[in-house]
């Protein structure tokens, strides 16, 4: 035997085992690995648990005589049973721990990685030299590169970006934006099968989780994946863009893909997910901007963020250049929604505690803001959404957490730190209507925890804040203030309890 090559639980579509140059030999067995010790030492959303476990035993399943699925405490102690001294091939891991585990196990050869757009060779020869990385002229760079959604050398509609057509509240009235719901799997023998193994984990070897299981609501399998896509491109992507920022309490989804828990897993490519939303604008199906606003997200976003976590380097997750340290309260880490007064952040913790997902205007607007307005410690923040979310691994909510939501690095990913008053979650979502909070209020009983926690972070940063031109215009607000003082009573005394 030439040698095994080996599958982690996130490299489960085609493309990780298609030979080739720079792929497994094409006759290579396989080896899987289920590691307990994952799952002991943190406490994992349960709903994400099994959503991975679900999507590895029907990967092995589809594999058949090919694969050896072994169930073992570490994953080296499962390579070893199945491999023993045979050569092992792997493909570049997702994260940091494990691209060191595989690199510590004599005979593992690590190949490039796949499941993204670009290799590291061409972000690193874009990113040399630059004083700051911005994510706007890597996604250029990366469309001209790709020769996504251009014509000739001009972009799409004549624009590279349509923010400003992406950006609409949500219409007044309707509880939901009314479009035809998201693909949902159904459940079969091996979710039963995953879903009475966490239960004996839980009651008989001590393993925690937090958060609901109910039914799988993300695909666990590559015919799963592709179903979601089709349904996606054909029947949402269409009103995707107009209102991808806001929110609604009574539709969570909206017109969103879903599709991040997929592509994260590794059941679909990148490639096929931006090809099929430029085929379907080419054909007339979808508006530019919609088509762009989901590019934007694969293409663009995912594609930085995954480039800036190898980039950046392992102390990137010890940043904290606003020397927030505050511990995270229990009702957050429990997921304790009903704890929760105001009805914008116990809407989204609920959806949270239900699923296991959100999308990305309420983790950075309503979840994360609220984390960088009290100063909590931005690795606990970042541990957190890795554990909670249903797509998120550690190249994922590194540069999210870190970089985007709790602005840690100083502004080595962004420009501002992203947060708001309850101003902007009245405009952009219907989460302040009937909320025992009334955004506009900044002291009093009825104060917005998030109006409050603004001008109490604007205080607290304020020399930084007054010396960058996108957020000097909050320092000049805060100085026009006339009950400041007031402001950060109320909001000392809203932090003593949730909110």
């Amino acid at each position: 035997m030439a040698g095994w090559h080996w599958l982690f639980g996130d490299q489960l579509g085609p493309h990780f085992l298609a030979p080739g140059e720079r792929g497994p030999a094409p006759d290579a067995p396989v080896v899987m690995v289920e590691a307990r010790s994952v799952f002991r030492r943190r406490r994992f959303h349960r709903a994400k648990a099994h959503l991975v476990l679900s999507a590895m035993r029907h990967r092995a399943a589809e594999l058949g005589d090919r694969v050896r699925y072994v169930r073992a405490e570490t994953y080296a102690d499962g390579l070893r049973r199945v491999a023993g001294g045979a050569p092992v091939t792997v493909h570049h891991p997702t994260s940091r721990a494990a691209y060191e585990l595989v690199g510590s196990i004599p005979g593992v050869r690590v190949l490039p990685a796949r499941g993204f757009l670009l290799p590291q060779a061409a972000f690193r020869s874009w990113a040399g030299g630059r004083e700051r990385l911005r994510h706007e002229d890597f996604y250029r760079w990366t469309r001209r590169e790709l020769g996504l959604l251009m014509d000739g050398d001009e972009p799409a509609g004549g624009r590279w970006n349509h923010d400003r057509a992406n950006r609409e509240p949500p219409p007044k009235g309707p509880r939901t934006l009314g479009v035809p719901a998201p693909y949902r799997p159904r459940e079969g023998d091996i979710d039963e099968e995953v879903r009475a193994d966490l239960d004996r984990w839980e009651r008989d070897e001590g393993v925690r989780f937090v958060g609901r299981d109910g039914p799988r609501a993300f695909p666990a399998s590559r015919r799963e994946a592709l179903a979601a896509l089709r349904r996606f491109v054909g029947h949402r992507l269409a009103g995707f863009g107009p209102y991808e920022d806001a929110v609604l309490a009574g539709d969570p989804v909206m017109s969103h893909s879903l599709l991040s828990s997929s592509l994260n897993l590794g059941l679909l490519d990148p490639a096929e997910v931006v090809a099929a939303a430029e085929d379907a604008w080419r054909a007339g199906r979808v508006p530019v901007h919609s088509a762009e606003g989901f590019v934007r997200q694969v293409a663009g976003w995912r594609e930085y963020v995954w480039h800036t976590y190898w980039y950046f380097g392992e102390d990137y997750r010890h940043r904290n250049a606003l020397r927030h340290r505050a511990p995270l309260p229990d009702w957050f880490l429990e997921l304790d929604a009903d704890a929760v007064a105001a009805r914008c952040l116990s809407t989204v913790l609920a959806q949270v505690r239900d699923t296991g997902w959100t999308h990305h205007i309420p983790r950075l607007m309503i979840l994360g803001s609220h984390a960088l307005q009290r100063g909590w410690d931005p690795r606990a923040v970042t541990d957190w959404f890795h554990r909670c979310f249903v797509d998120g691994y550690d190249w994922v909510m590194l540069p999210n957490v870190i970089g985007m939501s709790q602005y840690a690095d100083g502004g080595l990913m962004t420009t501002k730190p992203y947060t708001s008053a309850g101003a902007y979650i009245h405009r952009m979502s219907d989460l302040c209507d009937g909320c025992a909070y009334r955004p506009a209020d900044r002291t009093g009983d009825r104060a917005c925890p998030y109006t409050t926690g603004y001008w109490s972070f604007v205080h607290r940063h304020r020399a930084r804040l007054a010396a960058n031109p996108r957020t000097a215009r909050a320092v000049r607000g805060l100085d026009r203030l006339g009950d400041l003082d007031d402001v950060l009573r109320t909001c000392r005394e809203q932090g003593r309890t949730p909110p």
